[in-house]
């Protein structure tokens, strides 16, 4: 078990970390801000998305890209202003994963949270090309998500279901041999994710205030406790960086409980940042 530090105070619900050329790219729900920090807790406003929620990842150019909710739009930042990448449809998607070849995998709940009857969800793909298809279903509530190194697996949280799941990736981006890639504790609710180096997974769990690191089959190997709800996480710099926020206060009007804190962590993530 490690201890955290405050790194990033007086955010309002920090999601989606990404740890990218050295420094730590992450989402304010609440403030509506993509915000990049340095490694000694600098951080700046890099754009405005009026959306909740949105997550980013990179496209292999270099290019960021966001998937947007509310408006059910791919973005990409250009020129410091975020225009289209894709329609997707509909409003209501989550998180976003993308592969060596651009394959962008997003993730859709399936149902209106927090108030909405439960219903299964779904990951869909856009290509390079531009196309979007579903490629699962079946979901138990779909949060992080993150692509293996090699681009063979996705790994998908399931925070219904209190469990991670993989699935086999196709050069065209379909997901198959959908199958349960960590069982984890009943009480277990798994947020956004990260790969590490040795092929284990950092999950972040509200609820249960901590990140906790499983291998495939779902052994405990570590755990990081906080004092107020895990988000999402990172690894970065031999540190294993996560969003934390005191809830539900973090919904709250007003409410600035949101955080980055730190932990030192031995293994290094996984080499695709």
């Amino acid at each position: 078990m490690s201890d955290t530090t405050v790194l990033l105070d007086g955010l309002v619900m920090g999601e989606s970390p990404r740890w990218h050329d050295g420094r730590l790219w992450l989402c304010d729900w609440g403030a509506q801000e993509i915000i990049v920090m340095d490694p000694d807790g600098t951080s700046e406003v890099v754009a405005k998305v009026a959306s909740l929620p949105f997550c980013i990842d990179w496209l292999p150019d270099g290019r960021l890209v966001v998937v947007s909710a509310r408006e059910g739009k791919l973005l990409i930042l250009e020129g410091g202003a975020l225009v289209t990448y894709a329609d997707l449809g509909r409003p209501g998607w989550n998180d976003i994963a993308v592969d060596s070849r651009g394959n962008v995998f997003v993730n859709h709940i399936g149902f209106d949270f927090p108030g909405g009857e439960f219903r299964p969800g779904t990951v869909s793909v856009v290509t390079p090309g531009g196309d979007l298809r579903q490629v699962a279903e079946g979901v138990a509530f779909p949060n992080g998500m993150a692509v293996t190194p090699d681009d063979s697996r996705l790994i998908v949280a399931e925070s219904y279901g209190h469990q991670l799941s993989a699935f086999d990736i196709a050069e065209d981006g379909s997901l198959s041999h959908q199958r349960v890639w960590a069982k984890l504790d009943d009480t277990a609710a798994p947020d956004g994710i990260c790969l590490d180096a040795e092929n284990a997974v950092w999950y972040a769990d509200v609820p249960n205030q901590q990140c906790v690191r499983v291998a495939e089959g779902g052994r405990v190997l570590d755990t990081v406790s906080l004092d107020r709800g895990a988000f999402a996480c990172a690894l970065g710099d031999g540190i294993l960086y996560v969003t934390a926020a005191k809830w539900p206060d973090a919904m709250t009007p007003g409410s600035r409980t949101g955080q980055v804190q730190g932990a030192r962590v031995p293994v290094a993530a996984d080499g695709r940042a």
